[in-house]
């Protein structure tokens, strides 16, 4: 009798095991990919016009999940996590740069006297190797980005896409390590594609 009520608990354990296995793996574990660095700026040399960029509330609101590792996925906020890498990237080019909610705010365009307006489009994706650990090894982010001029009318259309790998050992805390690199790639890629843009001088 006894041996049974003990090989009863010991069932049970094992199915509360396997149960709290299968609740951990359909959430989704929350990390952040905003850049680590800030691209340099160099007043001297900066296009002596103002910009804009768009960025509404319901953007940075707008929470994805990707595939993470081990069968688990991720979340994160990518407008919200990547506004400072598209902010940076417009200010390592022109003298100032202002967000407004909307392409028609023509009052705060006419106001700040901006030249130009970036309204992005933002994708991602991730992927890791790894069966045991959930962090992402490898991230993309896509960026396709209309830019209009103070009268709403398109100048040109930009695509940026930041690419960031991490292993396991440089996670530490920082699970969002492979986002974070992308980040950065994509703040640098969008700057660089900017300058070389004739119709943005």
């Amino acid at each position: 009798m006894i041996n049974t009520m003990f090989s009863m608990i010991a069932k049970c354990k094992v199915l509360a095991a396997a149960l709290f296995v299968l609740v951990l793996a359909g959430c989704a574990h929350p990390i952040v990919i905003s850049p680590t660095r800030s691209v340099n700026v160099e007043n001297a040399t900066l296009v002596k016009k103002n910009v804009a960029y768009v960025m509404t509330d319901a953007d940075r609101n707008k929470q994805v999940e990707t595939p993470g590792g081990g069968g688990d996925r991720i979340s994160y906020f990518p407008y919200r996590d990547l506004e400072k890498a598209i902010r940076d990237a417009l200010r390592s080019i022109y003298a100032d740069v202002y967000v407004i909610k909307s392409q028609n705010d023509i009052e705060i365009i006419k106001d700040k006297d901006i030249s130009y307006v970036f309204a992005p489009e933002i994708s991602t994706t991730s992927s890791s190797e790894s069966f045991l650990t959930w962090p992402p090894t490898s991230f993309s982010i896509e960026m396709a980005c209309n830019v209009t001029d103070a009268s709403g009318n398109i100048i040109t259309r930009l695509r940026v896409i930041g690419t960031g790998n991490a292993e396991f050992s440089e996670f530490k805390n920082d699970f969002g390590l492979a986002g974070r690199r992308a980040a950065d790639m994509l703040s640098e890629r969008l700057s660089t594609e900017v300058k070389n843009n004739i119709k943005l001088k």
